[in-house]
């Protein structure tokens, strides 16, 4: 405590205001309370490797970080591991900086790059436990006060539809992550999903290759020659799917589930079905000869429901930076993500009804209209391959742009941080190197992350994700995932997969505003009204889903 307080007069002498000396010392006190590890008799996990650290000083290791399959003496001093092995009779001794370190994790770096290791427990995660349960639940109790904060009416909440959603979500999660012959059926259906993925890659090798070779280049393997292919792809194949009924079929069956246990009208029980397979400005197009006469609450719901789920070309590209072409991690991916599409429509609904709740006369009606996407079939395949283009050209041109505005804002919070010296006292606690938009989200949604069911010392990991999501999107929030995950615990990685799991970011309420205003112009003023509202909604309802996922873990 006393070096807390030298520390903090000494930073205090660069600092003109008290409220900056406050904020340097919770983070201060934050960061040392999460720096401090016993690393005594832990395994620690990285993938397929195992470092062990015995008591008596000796450690094993199997690890290709270090000296593959070696024995010998490790200290930890300074923020550093040393190794001391034996080879060919030489001492051989290898110092590994520590990049952060808690009862239960530690990172080390290596040539600039992090090397994270967990022990046995949190390399999965707790389990379901008592703990976690009460956790997740009071949780849950967390996001729908802050719905029950935002409604537009909260007297006329329906607070049976609010359970019956709840109990909806939850039979979902439980039946496809839990009951075995679901299970066996969504296993299925994720290595079908992936396998019709992986036929875009035959497409992007023809495009890509090297004249005469039958691959494409390594070094030619990328976002754009590898992950929007399959977008497009997919686009093509759900427009083939749309034309001939089959998609129409499946969401009216799913609509129909939840029109008769939640009791809403038929448009938005097709537009919230909908929107698991499609996206957020295709779905209405479903219900658009209902859009005129559609009432406030519907066109919340219409709005939330766009928010909470992404389209399936999407979910493509997910499976395929997730996965990295690792076979086994596409098909984990692509049952959660799936899941998690799911579980989204019944949670939009939920919160969507807490926020503008029904009260005027509703048409329960079912019908599925079909639009004319096409004189045949190869003219939908076409126009479906035209709409991916778009939407693929959109995705890397929205990356492009979103990145470097990212690094413009780090850039120059790194220089706030160097003027204030936060940038040392954020080094210090070795989840960040400085003051950043990452730093920022981590920091300040930590807290929400960890009554959500998030292991504390994932936690700000956790919350940059859901912060990179809400304020940009979720291609910046998954490529991120995708690096962090080996840092991560299972269930973080889980919980992580399920909150990015939809469209709710601020660029959606102008793309909905403007999509679903030319279909129904005389709405386009309620729809920029509810905008904000939308985001919050749709944003409760994928972390709804992410903690039910944790509590399921």
């Amino acid at each position: 405590m006393m070096k807390t307080m030298k520390l903090l007069q000494k930073l205090g002498m660069k600092s003109k205001s008290v409220a900056l000396n406050f904020l340097l010392f919770f983070l201060l006190i934050t960061f040392s309370s999460q720096a401090s590890a016993k690393f005594e008799d832990i395994e620690y996990h990285r993938k397929s490797f195992t470092l062990k650290l015995n008591p008596n000083g000796t450690f094993v290791n199997d690890d290709t970080l270090f000296t593959q399959q070696l024995t010998g003496k490790w200290k930890a001093k300074d923020k550093t591991l040393t190794l001391t092995s034996i080879v060919n009779t030489l001492d051989v001794i290898n110092n590994y900086p520590i990049a952060f370190s808690s009862d239960n994790k530690v990172v080390f770096t290596k040539s600039g790059k992090r090397f994270a290791y967990h022990d046995k427990i949190s390399s999965k995660g707790a389990g379901i436990t008592f703990m976690s349960i009460i956790r997740g639940f009071f949780g849950l109790g967390m996001l729908f006060l802050i719905g029950y904060v935002f409604s537009k009416d909260r007297k006329n909440i329906n607070w049976g539809l609010v359970a019956r959603g709840t109990l909806l979500q939850i039979a979902l999660a439980i039946l496809i992550l839990k009951v075995p012959f679901v299970s066996i059926i969504f296993d299925w259906l994720s290595k079908a999903f992936t396998k019709l993925i992986n036929f875009s890659h035959d497409g992007a090798n023809f495009l890509f290759r090297s004249m005469g070779s039958e691959q494409i280049d390594p070094i030619l393997m990328n976002f754009v020659t590898w992950i929007l292919p399959s977008i497009i792809f997919f686009a093509a194949i759900s427009s083939l799917l749309y034309y001939f009924g089959i998609l129409q079929w499946i969401v009216k069956r799913l609509a129909w589930v939840m029109n008769k246990v939640l009791g809403i009208s038929g448009a938005e029980s097709i537009s919230a079905a909908a929107n698991i397979f499609i996206g957020q400005t295709e779905a209405p197009l479903i219900v658009k000869p209902y859009l005129k006469r559609m009432t406030k609450s519907e066109i919340m719901c219409l709005m939330v429901g766009g928010m909470a789920t992404i389209a399936g070309g999407v979910l493509a590209a997910v499976i395929g930076i997730l996965g990295g072409g690792d076979e086994l991690k596409e098909l984990f991916y692509a049952k959660h993500l799936l899941t998690a599409s799911f579980m989204s429509a019944p949670a939009a609904i939920v919160f969507a009804k807490i926020l503008v709740p029904e009260t005027e006369e509703i048409d329960k009606d079912l019908d599925v209209p079909k639009e004319n996407i096409g004189a045949n079939a190869l003219e939908a395949i076409t126009n479906g391959t035209t709409e991916g283009l778009k939407l693929a050209a959109n995705v890397g041109a929205m990356l492009l742009v979103f990145m470097s505005l990212i690094a413009l804002v780090n850039y120059t919070l790194g220089k706030v941080g160097d003027w204030t010296s936060l940038n040392d006292l954020i080094a210090s606690g070795g989840m960040y190197t400085q003051l950043s938009f990452e730093s920022i989200a981590g920091y300040l949604l930590a807290p929400v992350s960890w009554v959500m069911g998030v292991e504390w010392q994932d936690c700000m990991y956790f919350g940059q994700l859901l912060g990179e999501k809400t304020i940009l999107n979720e291609f910046i929030a998954y490529p991120h995932l995708g690096v962090l995950q080996d840092e991560l615990s299972q269930k973080t990685v889980i919980m992580s997969t399920y909150v990015l799991c939809g469209f709710a970011n601020i660029a959606s309420i102008g793309i909905q505003v403007g999509g679903i205003g030319i279909l129904v112009p005389e709405k386009k003023s309620l729809l920029a009204k509810y905008g904000v509202i939308a985001l919050i909604g749709g944003t409760l309802a994928c972390m709804s889903t992410a903690v039910l996922a944790g509590i399921l873990f």
